[in-house]
């Protein structure tokens, strides 16, 4: 038998049982194991992990647990610099690109007003997602902490709110993007470009009383969505003045 002492700190101990948090928790193993394959067996995804300490040596996802180690485990850090220790979240994280899995189309569509570049694959099976994950080098953004779990993902996030505008918030704190922000560059609708379009090019797409009283217009370049500052304008205004004016 291997018996082992481990503690999970801050955010971490979101995601497991009320009485192990913010305490050091023994664990009984009866066979050899990975440091990985621990801290996932009390339902932490190895993407919220950023460092491991093992009787006070930093180490990584592959090593092996010891009897009598007492384990440290982290959360992603964003403000402090942990360089000096083995960082198991690749650097830089700018200019993110994020694929929503398919309970998160409402967060895809705000991200998207915010010049934030997120794929949304919705009928799609999960290794057709993983597989997107992978190939294109993007961040997963789920609800699904099992899929963040599966090893070939090395960076991700499990939205903890249900609510959209909340899931904005957690998303821009956690990868730190408030100076990343760009509004009104994407289509919320595909996650496309939008550029200006000159009214005579889209007069053909735009109902009567949009002709009459409006003026200035910007087109997605991929699927041709045109947009222009209509009754709904003001709503959107303030819901991303709550991500522009004013610190997170």
């Amino acid at each position: 038998m291997i018996n082992v002492s481990i503690r999970f700190y801050e955010e971490l101990n979101d995601f497991i049982r009320a009485d192990c948090r913010k305490k050091l928790i023994e664990r009984q193993l009866n066979h050899c194991t990975t440091v990985k394959d621990l801290i996932e067996s009390f339902g932490v995804p190895h993407t919220e992990v950023d460092l491991i300490l093992v009787n006070g040596n930093s180490a990584d996802f592959a090593c092996r647990v010891n009897d009598g180690d007492i384990i440290s485990v982290y959360p992603v850090f964003e403000s402090f610099d942990i360089s000096e220790v083995t960082r198991l979240q690749e650097r830089p994280l700018r200019n993110l690109q994020f694929i929503a899995d398919c309970h998160l189309g409402k967060l895809a569509g705000k991200m998207r007003l915010l010049g934030l570049d997120v794929e949304f694959r919705n009928a799609v099976s999960d290794d057709e997602l993983v597989a997107a994950v992978v190939n294109d080098k993007k961040v997963l953004l789920s609800r699904d902490r099992r899929l963040l779990m599966r090893k070939v993902i090395d960076r991700g996030y499990l939205i903890r709110s249900q609510n959209p505008d909340e899931q904005v918030t957690e998303v821009i704190r956690r990868f730190d993007l408030s100076s990343q922000l760009h509004p009104f560059t994407r289509c919320a609708r595909c996650n496309g470009i939008l550029e200006r379009a000159e009214k005579n090019a889209v007069l053909h797409l735009l109902e009567p009383k949009t002709r009459l009283y409006f003026e200035v217009f910007f087109q997605c370049q991929a699927c041709q969505q045109v947009y222009w500052q209509g009754s709904h304008f003001s709503a959107i205004e303030e819901f991303i003045k709550r991500f522009t004016v004013k610190e997170l």
